[in-house]
């Protein structure tokens, strides 16, 4: 006998919210079936391990079925079923709460919707035009149940036909949504949603290449790993396990560095695995490569707020059933288990940091271009990571060798002391560019750091609020002698008028470089010193380089390249130049420097020297030369 019914709610507009507000995730609801099957048949395992159930288990699966002459799209299970009673409960009344306290609640959040109340089910509706369950529960003595809908509030149930337990659920797929019975489709949703469920997905047959094609075979195509490797125990897996597992996430990667294996029973349940892939400069690259499953169901692979910031670079999986689901950043990041799970997470990754760097420091080193970025990450956003990551965080210098932060103070605390009793740590950003003047800071006897990374301009800057009495100067932000003033700079003895006079003489002859603008500064340095240097404050250049990667300070990313053209006035050349111009107007100054090839050779030399000649007056300054020879 047929039945009639209305859906329990007190609305009739459950399934426009449905169709309307999940419109950008209709693809989840596969996963949602899916999943579905899956509990049904993990429930029967667990009535049968209770002697609950009498019958045979038999080989449990889950299997989808795309039928395009008939437009439909079934998953089958051969679960639990359920009874008329429970098609009754668990389908027809999807809130158990105020029907009109969902809607509100949920109709403008459509992530939240799905999960919720019941509504797994329903959202086989944001794809169909109609829907019908046909099941039939373990139970002894239990009938086939069908159940219909075609998108509104009503329903029918009625007696079916179906000699094995479990259920069919046959999706009618509507006009705008054929993709769903595309093989290829449905194969790449399952293999993205279900790789991992504890059950056997089965979809359609294996093939082979026969006779010049492609052919099925008698065996099921399973798509999924019932037993995925974070499941097993670390003490039953090689490394080359962990590598083959890092291959099927990610195909054609290069191999990992490391891994860390989780698990976790208390206070709160883990298990995983996060690799650490090889990372050369892009930050942003490889985000939201960590999928985030629930008891192997996938959740998701976008993992902020449950792992610090900085481990969003890392690769892998974690496992979790006591992450909430479907709630806001704000609200994880308030959730007592979900600290504790970010917290642990941080501390087993600084544990096995710590391993590596203390059982095999050279392999630590060999790796530190690819590792430093999360660790260094990790150190700017998280205090507490840095606390224990400052031991084995490594400086380099220009000749490749590291050096953590204790051993590197003790190897240039007796050079590079100021007068002042600050520590400089010099850095060089580019080892080609910064050449020569790497090289005068060595003749003095001074070590340079390699800070060529794209998170070492902030890591100066924290740094230099960690270190006690410290400051990081790049090499060519000032003069040798002014970056680690030894003694108090001697003065210059310029009259106004001469600076004016060198000061035209010398930009008259700059070329045009754009967003660049360069101020003629005035040092006595020894006159065996070079007579014309470029430097770029320490400062202002950090802004700049800053802002490139942090909101909020656009300004100085607008500003344009500031240098500082310093003369050494007690060279020969500029005293000679001085003693040429001295007492001109600035007409005949402008004349005299157009003429001198002296200034422009000094000029071009200056910005040869600090990979700033191009385009157009490299070209000049190569014909110059050739017209010399």
């Amino acid at each position: 006998m047929q039945q009639n019914g209305k859906i329990g709610v007190t609305t009739e507009n459950i399934f426009p919210i449905i169709k309307k507000f999940l419109y950008s995730d209709q693809e989840i609801f596969l996963l949602e079936l899916v999943s579905n099957a899956v509990d049904a048949s993990q429930k029967l395992k667990t009535y049968d391990s209770l002697g609950e159930f009498k019958g045979e288990l038999g080989n449990l699966s889950v299997k989808i079925k795309i039928d395009k002459d008939n437009g439909t799209l079934t998953i089958s299970d051969n679960g639990i079923g359920m009874t008329n009673e429970e098609i009754d409960k668990y389908i027809n009344q999807i809130a158990f709460s105020s029907a009109n306290e969902f809607l509100d609640k949920y109709k403008k959040d459509a992530n939240s919707i799905i999960g919720h109340f019941g509504l797994g089910f329903y959202s086989s509706f944001m794809v169909s035009k109609k829907v019908e369950i046909i099941t039939k529960s373990f139970k002894e003595g239990a009938e086939a149940v069908k159940w219909s809908c075609d998108g509104s509030p009503e329903y029918t149930i009625e007696a079916a036909e179906k000699a094995e337990r479990g259920t069919d659920i046959i999706l009618y797929i509507d006009d705008e949504n054929k993709n769903f019975l595309e093989q290829g489709e449905v194969d790449k949703l399952l293999k993205k949603y279900c790789r991992f469920l504890p059950v056997p997905i089965v979809f359609g047959k294996k093939t082979e290449w026969k006779d010049g094609k492609s052919v099925e075979t008698e065996e099921d195509n399973v798509i999924n790993d019932t037993n995925p490797l974070w499941t097993r125990k670390p003490a039953d897996l090689k490394d080359e396990d962990y590598k083959k597992f890092y291959q099927e996430l990610y195909p054609f990667s290069d191999e990992p560095m490391f891994w860390i294996h989780l698990n976790v029973d208390y206070p709160f349940k883990l298990t995983g695995v996060l690799y650490f892939p090889q990372i050369k400069s892009n930050v942003d690259m490889n985000r939201n490569k960590i999928q985030l499953y629930s008891n192997q169901v996938f959740v998701t692979d976008s993992v902020e707020g449950i792992v610090p910031e900085f481990l969003t670079l890392m690769h892998g999986v974690l496992d979790s059933p006591d992450i909430p689901l479907n709630v806001s950043r704000s609200y994880l990041q308030s959730d007592q288990n979900v600290k504790k799970i970010s917290n642990h997470i941080t501390k087993k990754v600084a544990d096995r940091l710590e391993e590596i760097f203390k059982n095999d420091r050279s392999r630590f080193e060999e790796k530190w271009d690819s590792l430093k970025i999360f660790i260094e990450y990790g150190m700017l956003t998280d205090d507490k990571f840095y606390e224990r990551a400052q031991k084995i965080c490594l400086l380099k210098n220009t000749d490749a060798k590291a050096f953590t932060f204790e051993e590197y103070k003790t190897l240039i605390s007796s050079n590079q002391t100021d007068k002042d009793g600050n520590l400089i740590y010099l850095y060089a950003s580019n080892k080609d560019e910064q050449y020569s003047y790497i090289n005068t800071a060595k003749d003095k006897g001074y070590d340079v750091i390699l800070f060529d990374g794209q998170l070492d301009v902030h890591m100066a800057g924290m740094l230099e609020q960690k270190f006690e009495k410290s400051k990081f100067v790049r090499v060519d932000a000032d003069t040798i002698d002014n970056l680690i003033q030894k003694e108090d700079s001697k003065e210059v003895n310029l009259t106004d008028k001469q600076k004016e006079e060198l000061n035209e003489a010398f930009t008259s002859q700059l070329p045009k470089i754009e967003k660049t603008e360069f101020i003629v500064d005035y040092k006595a340095l020894d006159e065996k010193s070079q007579p014309i240097q470029i430097t770029q404050n320490e400062f202002m250049r950090r802004m700049k380089e800053m802002s490139a990667m942090q909101t909020g300070m656009g300004f100085y990313g607008e500003m344009p390249n500031s240098y500082n053209l310093v003369l050494n006035i007690e060279h020969p050349l500029i005293k000679k130049i001085m003693g040429d111009i001295d007492g001109k107007d600035k007409e005949a100054v402008g004349l005299y420097a157009t003429e001198s090839t002296n200034i422009r050779q000094l000029i071009d030399l200056a910005l040869l020297s600090n990979g700033m000649l191009k385009g157009e007056a490299l070209n000049n300054f190569v014909k110059r030369n050739m017209d010399n020879i």
